[in-house]
């Protein structure tokens, strides 16, 4: 094969270069001819606004305002029962003779009576601590609902900055592919290749093509699984892109914590504290229900004032009468120990589910730090050899062919492998990111996301 000219040397140059650009700009934004009219977001900007606006996060807080109502009710002494009443009419009887019949008014008599129900055993301020202690469970589920709806969030958002980032050596590799056909068509004008060699190679472009859609619908698929996080609605009210995420997918944070101080922050986890509360609500409820063995006792007073007929034998107008009730509840004895098994089952069921959601929790640690490991290492690979040499020989490709030793078709075999590597290396990133953020979540330590 001959010696290309200068000239096929200067557009192989042009044709390489696009390929080796595929970092995405160190400003985080996109070229203006293709950016999206659509806000810009960091993750920092998108975590904030999920806690303002998740429905899931909002639907937890309002747990926390119903458990908080419920204190109010536990706090408040028992009812007390007001009753007035007059009597409406009067007969008298002799010797089954009904005679006397009067109809009275309430303004000619009433009675008025007054019933207060005196708690034993302390149902009252046990009743508070069990609202209590399941505010603070209700409060520890908001933050576990947000500790799994930011993790959502971060998968989402990294998602879209990889698909950002392929979507850009899609691009890359189809200009690249274009130049080169133009290339290939111009050396077969000029009789330096075959016609065939041109076919082939137009032949081959599809794939780069569908590269591109797949990138762009990814793209859109991860921004708006972010949006219905975020919004609750995936679809913008004007059409197009409901965000535009702002970032790098080659930043590699360390993660700067030991696995030792990582599992040691499992049982404060916010599920984790959730249910070691409902276990201490359960155990005032048992409590509460074995305070029902002390009766409780109502009392009761009335008056009553009534107008006395004129033709009695007497000289009284009217007449007060005042009254004084105890009751006290009896054979109560199995529907009392009957709610104290319950309650006593509710309890073990609440220790139970305490040691199931712990040991979950230590479960999802081991996995998230070997899902971790795992990722570093494979972000070595990437970060230090294979993407290296992925450049190395697509380098070594383009001087043997400016050395006449190789076709245009080696060239564009070995830049498909290195833009796959360079996808692979984006995932890699990608991966190794989520298992930070993953970290985070299982740990439940915040703090290890930073920076985006």
């Amino acid at each position: 094969m001959a010696v290309p000219s200068i000239r096929l040397i200067a557009l192989m140059a042009a044709c390489a270069l696009p390929a080796m650009a595929q970092t995405p700009p160190r400003n985080g934004t996109r070229p203006a001819a293709t950016a999206p009219a659509a806000p810009g977001l960091t993750l920092a900007e998108a975590e904030r606004l999920l806690v303002e606006r998740n429905l899931a996060v909002a639907g937890a807080r309002y747990g926390v305002d119903a458990a908080r109502a419920q204190r109010l009710v536990g706090s408040s002494i028992q009812p007390m029962q007001f009753t007035v009443g007059s009597t409406a009419g009067q007969f008298n009887e002799y010797s089954g003779t009904v005679n006397g019949v009067r109809a009275y008014s309430p303004a000619n008599n009433l009675a008025v009576g007054l019933t207060a129900v005196i708690e034993l055993g302390g149902k009252r301020s046990l009743r508070v601590r069990t609202a209590e202690e399941q505010i603070g469970a209700a409060e520890a589920l908001v933050l576990d609902t947000m500790r799994g709806q930011v993790f959502a969030l971060r998968q989402a958002f990294f998602g879209a900055l990889v698909a950002r980032a392929n979507l850009d050596v899609a691009r890359a590799t189809l200009a690249s592919f274009e130049r080169t056909e133009g290339l290939l068509r111009r050396q077969a004008e000029l009789g330096q290749s075959p016609e065939g060699d041109v076919i082939r190679f137009r032949a081959s472009r599809p794939p780069f093509e569908a590269d591109v859609a797949a990138a762009r619908q990814a793209l859109a698929a991860q921004v708006a699984a972010m949006a219905a996080l975020i919004d609750g609605d995936a679809l913008p009210a004007g059409g197009g892109a409901a965000y535009e995420v702002r970032g790098r997918i080659d930043r590699s944070p360390p993660l700067g914590l030991t696995r030792a101080e990582l599992a040691d922050a499992v049982p404060r986890r916010a599920d984790v504290i959730a249910a070691t509360r409902g276990t201490a609500a359960a155990t005032a409820n048992r409590e509460l229900a074995e305070a029902g063995r002390w009766r409780d006792i109502t009392v009761g007073g009335t008056v009553s004032r009534s107008r006395l007929q004129q033709d009695l034998p007497n000289d009284a107008s009217a007449s007060t009468q005042i009254g004084i009730s105890l009751s006290v509840p009896l054979f109560t004895h199995r529907i009392v120990e009957g709610n104290i098994g319950v309650a006593a089952a509710q309890q073990r069921q609440a220790e139970a589910n305490a040691g199931t959601v712990l040991a979950q929790a230590r479960a999802d640690f081991a996995t998230s730090w070997a899902s971790y490991e795992q990722a570093q290492r494979l972000l070595a690979v990437y970060n230090g050899t294979a993407l290296r040499q992925a450049e190395e020989a697509y380098t070594i490709t383009e001087r043997a062919y400016l050395a006449g030793g190789r076709s245009l078709l080696d060239v564009l075999d070995s830049l498909r492998t290195l833009n796959q590597t360079r996808l692979a290396a984006n995932e890699a990133r990608r991966a190794y990111l989520v298992a930070l953020a993953d970290l985070e979540r299982a740990s439940g330590t915040s703090g290890i996301v930073t920076g985006f």
